[in-house]
């Protein structure tokens, strides 16, 4: 004689291989539903960022002021007074240079000073005394000219002799490389005993209050370029941001010889130390969007067809997108994609997706329109939901699945979780029915 709950289990497993139409929907092992085999597939729900439209290019962080030292005059370094990495401030000294000409240069010219003011003082009096014979008409006017032609050679010659004087004593303070501004040392390429040169720079001396980078744009990336467009900068060997800056300055016309144009990117904001040299990605965000849907690029299937040109007879490509979302835990929906800014691995969706809806992201490579999936991690739930259901059920029902096994129990609730609430009601109905029928016959044995 069978227990209610043996006949239980005895149908629930027997119609899980029965080919009968009689007995409702059909299971096989597995998990499969009819003839078909549900893919274990995951879920997660549709979600709205903020996404921008970019685009990138490479560029070297450099300090905004770098000024270049060269020496106005030109012999042997005697003495070197600031070194690489060096805070210098506005006219401090930073090497001099061998100053034993440029001295003597300074008292030669004053020497020619003294000379030519003397030659001055007596010619000046002598023209003088002539022009007022002149006017007396006592002297020729021959004779008027040429006292006055010597006074003017003489004080030409005084007035060149300052201006040599003032030249020789802008050399001899010329020895001293000066800095003239505030800043840090960038480089130096000159030591003690090299010679200097005119149009030689020994020193590069940064502001470092400010940075900028530029890069070079094709036309197609640089027309759409505006000032003040925000950019995100990291460095090349890391991903994470490290700085963010606005297009400040955009060159008017292209190089002739790369087609490129430049644009400068002055950084306002940075999470971390960054230094002049420093080779960054600059991203630079075209436009932004807020409370778009995006999903991830992985998550789409991607379809090509080509086709046969009318107009030019030649073979094109052709690209569509799409995606699947759960109906219940187990149908898969196919839904076309309209596509939007794409970021990286992410890609806005402008028509075919809602908020919250339940993106499958892994196992979509497998499925077609309606196909029979098997979410992960949804075995708990399922059982979850199950037991709520249960509950509310008659007497006779929760005996049943109390009677098997916990591997019989869990074996059913796989099955149970690829059908739709419909098919579950049903069996759950024909499982009360077949245990109502069983106790029948228990009672109608006892009583014979």
């Amino acid at each position: 004689m069978l227990l209610p709950g043996a006949l239980l289990l005895l149908f629930a497993l027997s119609s899980c291989g029965s080919d009968s139409s009689e007995s409702g929907p059909q299971f096989q092992r597995g998990g499969n539903f009819g003839n078909q085999q549900a893919t274990s597939v995951e879920v997660v729900p549709v979600q709205t960022e903020t996404i921008s439209e970019q685009i990138r290019a490479f560029g070297t962080i450099r300090a905004q002021d770098v000024v270049s030292i060269t020496p106005q005059v030109s012999n042997r370094v005697v003495r070197i007074l600031a070194d690489l990495g060096d805070n210098v401030s506005s006219g401090q000294v930073l090497a001099e240079i061998y100053d034993v000409p440029y001295r003597d240069a300074v008292e030669q010219a004053e020497a020619q000073i003294r000379q030519a003011r003397v030659n001055l003082e007596r010619d000046s009096t002598q023209f003088e005394r002539q022009r007022e014979l002149f006017e007396r008409d006592l002297i020729s006017r021959a004779e008027y000219d040429n006292v006055r032609s010597t006074y003017l050679s003489s004080r030409a010659q005084y007035e060149s002799a300052l201006a040599a004087l003032t030249q020789s004593q802008e050399n001899l303070e010329n020895t001293k490389v000066k800095s003239p501004v505030n800043g840090v040392i960038l480089s130096r390429s000159i030591a003690e005993g090299d010679i200097a040169g005119t149009g030689q720079s020994i020193y590069e001396i940064a502001n470092l209050s400010g940075f900028e980078t530029r890069v070079y744009l094709p036309m197609q990336d640089w027309e759409n370029v505006q000032a003040g467009q925000q950019v995100s900068l990291s460095l090349s060997s890391r991903s994470s941001e490290i700085a963010t800056g606005v297009v400040s300055r955009i060159s008017p016309q292209l190089d002739p010889t790369t087609g490129l144009g430049e644009v400068v990117v002055t950084i306002t904001n940075t999470s971390t130390s960054i230094y002049q040299g420093a080779l960054v990605q600059s991203r630079i965000n075209l436009i932004t969007r807020q409370n778009a849907v995006v999903i991830p690029r992985s998550a789409m299937v991607e379809k090509v067809e080509t086709y046969i040109a009318p107009e030019t007879g030649t073979i094109e490509l052709e690209r569509t997108y799409s995606a699947f979302v759960n109906q219940g835990d187990s149908i898969a929906v196919q839904r076309d994609l309209v596509l939007g800014i794409q970021q990286g691995d992410r890609i806005e969706i402008l028509d075919g997706l809602r908020p919250g809806e339940g993106l499958i992201v892994t196992g979509q490579g497998n499925l077609q329109d309606e196909s029979r999936i098997r979410v992960a991690g949804a075995n708990a739930q399922s059982a979850q939901r199950m037991d709520t259901d249960t509950s509310d059920e008659s007497a006779e029902n929760r005996p049943n699945l109390q009677n098997m096994t916990p591997e019989e129990r869990q074996q059913f609730r796989e099955r149970m979780q690829n059908l739709s609430p419909e098919e579950r009601q049903r069996v759950r109905q024909e499982m009360r029915e077949n245990g109502s029928r069983a106790e029948r016959r228990q009672s109608d044995s006892s009583n014979r």
